[in-house]
């Protein structure tokens, strides 16, 4: 398989989250839709962290291995386990960090004492309505921290399509194509699925793809002309860091919301859907 082919089959498999992106734009959703939406995408994100620890895991166990059995020097093993924890680390407490100095300042100055209740009331309404428009403002920015989030696995899930493409294994290369395309379908609802009744443009939304999808095809690039494992860790962990930061946020907004047990079915039901379409990749081989 040609560099060129696993460029374009890599770009297949990460075009394929635009398919739930759209769902953003439905307007009139009730509580309880809204609650359903981000407990199902809270599900699909909770997969994709067991996931992408799991490979990081394997990585740093081999090292180990390597280590026990006289093949490898310490160095190895504890370089590895410094790239994982501080690759966490970035993509959880640096996330934290860089959303609190993204995040518009939300303090207006209260009405002059002593003014007229008209004049209280506009106040009122105008501190409402930059409240309302930070709440949007915020909810987007989750929106593409997710998007960025799911885009460091995906560029993961890009290295192995194109490692496997460039050592010939194309039965594989396409498997995981397929499989990773069905997989990556159900992370446009991880990205939409906690902007509540913020409706996205379809530029945002075009952007969220981009983030989201693109490093699947950078990935496969990448791959086909590098195999380097301490990578790969280094994706895997900061990947599981921000998917560890957005569930968390996701979970706090949702508990404001209500409607406890609807939503945690919602979430058991979106992380079953992704365990189903990552047993493709499974199934054949993967």
């Amino acid at each position: 398989m040609t560099l060129s082919q696993t460029a374009v089959l890599g770009a297949l498999a990460g075009f394929t989250i635009f398919l739930g992106l759209p769902l953003g734009r439905l307007g009139n959703l009730g509580p309880r839709t809204r609650v359903a939406l981000a407990m199902f995408s809270v599900g699909v994100l909770a997969f994709l962290f067991v996931d992408v620890l799991e490979h990081g895991l394997e990585i740093l166990e081999d090292g180990v291995k390597g280590l026990a059995k006289g093949e490898e020097g310490p160095g190895e093993a504890v370089g590895l386990l410094l790239l994982m924890g501080l690759g966490f680390a970035a993509g959880s407490a640096g996330l934290a960090t860089l959303e609190r100095r993204m995040r518009p300042a939300g303090s207006t100055r209260p009405p002059v004492a002593g003014g007229s209740t008209e004049a209280l009331g506009a106040a009122e309404a105008e501190r409402f309505g930059v409240q309302v428009d930070a709440a949007h403002r915020r909810a987007l920015q989750t929106g593409l921290t997710i998007a960025g989030a799911i885009g460091l696995h995906n560029f993961a899930e890009g290295l192995a399509i194109g490692v496997s493409a460039s050592t010939g294994e194309i039965g594989l290369a396409t498997v995981l194509i397929v499989g990773f395309a069905l997989h990556n379908a159900t992370e446009g609802f991880g990205i939409v699925g906690p902007l509540g009744n913020t409706r996205p443009s379809w530029r945002w939304l075009a952007l969220a793809g981009l983030i989201g999808g693109g490093p699947t095809f950078l990935g496969s690039l990448v791959g086909y002309g590098v195999d380097s494992e301490p990578l790969q860790l280094a994706f895997y962990a900061v990947a599981a860091g921000a998917i560890l930061y957005v569930i968390g946020e996701i979970w706090q907004g949702m508990r404001r919301v209500g409607h406890r047990e609807l939503g945690l079915w919602l979430l058991a039901l979106g992380f079953v859907t992704a365990v189903v379409t990552d047993l493709v990749v499974v199934y054949g081989g993967g």
